[in-house]
């Protein structure tokens, strides 16, 4: 029997989160079976299922996705508790004990990720059904340890919100440094958004690995390298969507500063080159100095394209995920086609004039 506090969760959080998310959600079901002949629809999946659970690259992309919903869905739980209706939760929720807490939000977990936990279910029986027992049972884990993950991460946010006065033990320490303009948003992430961090870094190797392994055959050509920091950066899309909400929220003073636009545009490129400095060093401890710079810079001048285009249409996470996506196909083609250095300059270009035009006309 569920407890009074996990249906208000549910029905607040849960329920919500599927209204919001319904066009993708039904976009997703879409392509996965309106895209395959009803003859085959069975078939296709089992054969799917069984790849899953006997190849360790597979298992890794498919989790990789399943890692960018659960990241929507911690997005959309941390802006709602933010919002000034669900206050009513401060004086209720928190009247529970812990252990209550993060089982109330483990259920709500379960029930948004619902679609993830009944497909996983599947590839499960199909394994087990197969023989196949290992990659099943990391499944099972995977599953436990992100709704497990998610339900910490709720009840902090919640609980923290009710007594702001606790500072962490990085504040405290630094508290006496100096600390430049570019490094106040990696305070916060390492403050407030460490697990988003870690998890984002961990993606991050997952897809390094799974690119090289995917083209082990080719792994000397540059378009792979490409490619495999074009996802990279892809996969920091919370980070950069959290960096542009944190300038937004708690640096609204900045546009008194007297820093021009130019300055302020490199000032971000220095946040996500301290962001990147796990795949710098494995760039450079993999490629030649030269090769790893250019990489570098790929990455870096699409990073700011995918910053800039939040001072054009707002913190619109929706918006921003769907032209993230065509973005990343365009770009995807454009490595393919050899173009790779063409990108940063080009992209930096596009990224400088969208910020130059849209930094002060963009509401705080």
């Amino acid at each position: 029997m569920r407890l009074p506090l996990t249906n208000v969760l549910i029905k607040v959080f849960a329920a919500g989160f599927y209204q919001v998310h319904m066009p993708i959600l039904f976009f997703v079901f879409f392509v996965m079976v309106g895209c395959v002949p009803g003859n085959m629809l069975i078939s296709y999946h089992e054969s799917l299922m069984m790849t899953m659970c006997s190849s360790p690259v597979m298992l890794i992309l498919v989790c990789g996705g399943w890692l960018i919903y659960i990241f929507k869905s911690w997005h959309y739980v941390a802006v709602q508790l933010l919002k000034p209706e669900k206050q009513f939760l401060f004086y209720s929720a928190n009247a529970f004990e812990r252990k209550k807490q993060l089982a109330g939000w483990g259920y709500t977990q379960a029930a948004i990720i619902s679609p993830v936990i009944i497909y996983a279910l599947l590839i499960i029986g199909v394994g087990i059904k197969h023989h196949f027992y290992l990659l099943p049972g990391i499944i099972v884990v995977f599953l436990c340890v992100s709704i497990y993950a998610s339900a910490l991460l709720y009840t902090r946010i919640l609980n923290r919100l009710v007594d702001g006065s606790k500072q962490s033990l990085l504040l405290k320490l630094s508290s006496n440094w100096r600390k430049p303009y570019f490094s106040l948003y990696i305070y916060n992430v390492f403050d407030s958004l460490k697990v988003q961090y870690f998890i984002t870094k961990g993606l991050s190797w997952l897809i390094i690995s799974g690119v090289f392994y995917l083209f082990a055959d080719v792994k000397t050509d540059i378009r792979v390298a490409g490619i495999a920091i074009l996802a990279v950066i892809t996969a920091h899309v919370v980070l950069i969507f959290e960096q542009r909400r944190f300038e937004e929220t708690r640096l609204s003073f900045s546009r008194n500063l007297p820093y021009s636009r130019a300055r302020l545009f490199i000032n971000f490129i220095g946040v996500y080159f301290f962001l990147l400095l796990p795949e710098t060093v494995w760039l450079f401890s993999r490629f030649s100095p030269v090769m790893a710079l250019g990489l570098l810079w790929a990455g870096l001048s699409t990073a700011m394209l995918f910053h800039s285009l939040l001072y054009w249409f707002g913190l619109n996470m929706d918006k921003y995920i769907q032209y993230i996506l065509a973005l990343f196909i365009v770009l995807f083609w454009v490595i393919m086609f050899h173009l790779l250095w063409v990108l940063i300059p080009l992209n930096l270009g596009i990224a400088f004039l969208v910020f130059y035009f849209n930094y002060y006309s963009s509401e705080f």
